[in-house]
This record gives C-alpha cells, sequence and structure tokens, in this order.
C-alpha cells in the first residue's frame, strides 16, 4: 500500500479523526515550538534576564 492510502484509511477516511489529528498535531507543534523557542531565548540572553540576576539585587530574608 502506498503512504497516501494508508494515510486516508487510518486518518482521513472519517471526518472524526481527520480533525482530531489536526489539533493534536497543532497542539504537539505548538508545545514543542515554544519550549525550542524558549531555550533558544534563555541560551541568547543568558546574564541579561532577571532570573540569571536576581541574586545581586535580592537578598535572602534574615529570620
Amino acid at each position: 500500500m502506498s503512504f497516501a492510502s494508508t494515510f486516508y484509511n487510518a486518518v482521513a477516511k472519517r471526518n472524526s479523526v481527520y480533525v482530531s489529528a489536526i489539533f493534536a498535531s497543532a497542539f504537539g507543534f505548538s508545545v514543542g515550538f515554544d519550549a525550542a523557542v524558549t531555550s533558544f531565548w534563555d541560551k541568547w540572553n543568558q546574564g541579561k534576564q532577571w532570573k540569571d540576576i536576581r541574586q545581586k539585587y535580592i537578598q535572602e530574608e534574615e529570620s
């Protein structure tokens, strides 16, 4: 069987399965893309973000 007929029989034959597959792939892509962009941003701006320099400006409360 070719890829197209396998894809059609597994995913696209029924509209509900097709739409569910589209939503699941969009969700997975958004999670992966967000993780990749956040990782890139953190590496590109290392040492410049608040989470990196917070220790210089915030002192722990003395008990």
